[in-house]
């Protein structure tokens, strides 16, 4: 009998770190993941994907990471991280190889795969991810799965993402002077499509699009795969600056307006309804137009999904994908958003919740953590195996007994 095996999975926004912990049944790579643990701490040292503050993102990973660790039970070693960022790209590729036996093998595809990465790629840019489109044997193609087919040629079409290689690096060391290793980065439009779509919305059509603190990822799946896939570098903070210039507030006080009063509709709303700021902030007491506030929102979130729009348009997909329009991120939930991105889309729109985990689902059933649990269930899937080494718990140690120790000195 395989034993259960535990994974983990990180996802580090600009606003918040997640972590995930679950255990799996040990020889199934298809299981469903069961969460047994749930961190959630503040991410001060990254923005918009980019590494500002190497020590504040240290103890950010560490504060997430112990939480989950204090609900699961269980030490966390290994990790798969969901990364995103305006500096993330991607671009489509082509491979041909001559099939070496009678028949295509595992090791033929691996070999095709590997010849549609021989492209000229910039040297401060590293591939994060490859993602086969469809393979063609001979003359017949929009092959999912060449495996076991006869052939003299095989030639793959693959979607490749890559990071600025000094980013990439910056975030890979953060995580491992937090203590874990790191079983795979995967970007974060792969990730949440893993959490929230179903297999008949990738085949069908389906754009997902999820809006983050620092940028908004997009995602256009088609038969099955990825069509295109683009990150764009506005999000939830955009929205939160956007409200303090406008209602000329702090920024901590307009990210509090957002979230307890924030709309997107600011025809539903009174033009008299106005809010006290004194109730939630010591450091402005003025009052503000509820109305106003919701019609510098609505505009915001019309850019966001106006630029989606052209995403769309790019590769002529606007108002074209039969199963609309996923949306994800923690920035979704503002009441109107869905009407909103309706109307700028021209697509039927829906909330994407995570799927195909069980455990206390009541934790991570929320849109803000797709990424995280996406990561997750890709790597169950690829068969990631988690770590039992005790080198990097006493690593993690070392470090906040050392910032301990720094606290002292004068």
């Amino acid at each position: 009998m395989p034993r259960e095996r535990v994974v983990a999975s990180l996802d580090i926004g600009s606003a918040k770190i997640r972590t995930i912990v679950a255990i799996v049944d040990g020889g199934e790579n298809h299981a469903i993941p069961n969460v047994i643990g749930v961190g959630l701490s503040p991410s001060l040292g990254i923005r918009k994907g980019h590494v500002i503050d190497v020590e504040e993102l240290i103890h950010n990973i560490i504060a997430s990471l112990e939480d989950a660790e204090r609900m699961a039970g269980v030490p966390v070693n290994h990790v798969f991280v969901g990364i995103n960022g305006a500096h993330i790209e991607s671009f489509d590729s082509r491979g041909v190889i001559a099939i070496s036996g009678p028949e295509i093998s595992p090791e033929d595809v691996a070999r095709v795969l590997e010849a549609a990465q021989a492209v000229s790629i910039p040297a401060n840019r590293r591939i994060l991810h490859i993602e086969p489109k469809a393979y063609s044997v001979d003359e017949q193609r929009g092959i999912k799965n060449p495996v076991g087919m006869t052939g003299i040629r095989l030639e793959v079409e693959a979607h490749i993402i890559t990071g600025q290689v000094q980013h990439v690096k910056n975030l890979e060391k953060c995580i491992d002077q937090a203590g874990v290793d790191i079983d795979a980065l995967i970007p974060a439009t792969i990730a949440t499509a893993e959490a929230v779509l179903t297999r008949r919305q990738k085949e069908i059509g389906v754009v997902v699009i999820d809006i983050g603190a620092g940028c908004t990822s997009v995602a256009v799946f088609e038969e099955g795969t990825v069509l295109h896939s683009v990150f764009l570098p506005v999000g939830g903070e955009s929205v939160t600056n956007d409200i303090a210039i406008g209602l000329r507030t702090s920024v901590d006080t307009a990210e509090r307006l957002k979230i307890e009063y924030g709309s997107v509709l600011p025809q539903e709303v009174g033009e008299r309804e106005m809010i006290d700021l004194s109730a939630i902030s010591k450091v402005d007491t003025q009052t503000v137009s509820k109305r106003y506030m919701a019609e510098i929102m609505e505009a915001r979130y019309h850019e966001i999904f106006s630029l989606v729009k052209e995403e769309l348009n790019r590769i002529g997909r606007s108002g074209m994908l039969p199963a609309g329009a996923v949306l994800t991120g923690a920035a979704v939930k503002a009441p109107g958003v869905l009407d909103i991105a309706r109307d700028t889309l021209g697509l039927p729109v829906q909330m994407g919740f995570p799927e195909g985990v069980g455990g206390v689902i009541e934790k991570v059933d929320d849109p803000a953590y797709a990424t995280a649990l996406g990561a997750l269930v890709w790597g169950v899937r690829e068969g990631g195996q988690a770590g039992s080494t005790g080198v990097v718990q006493l690593k993690r140690a070392a470090l906040q007994v050392g910032s301990w120790f720094k606290s002292l000195l004068p």
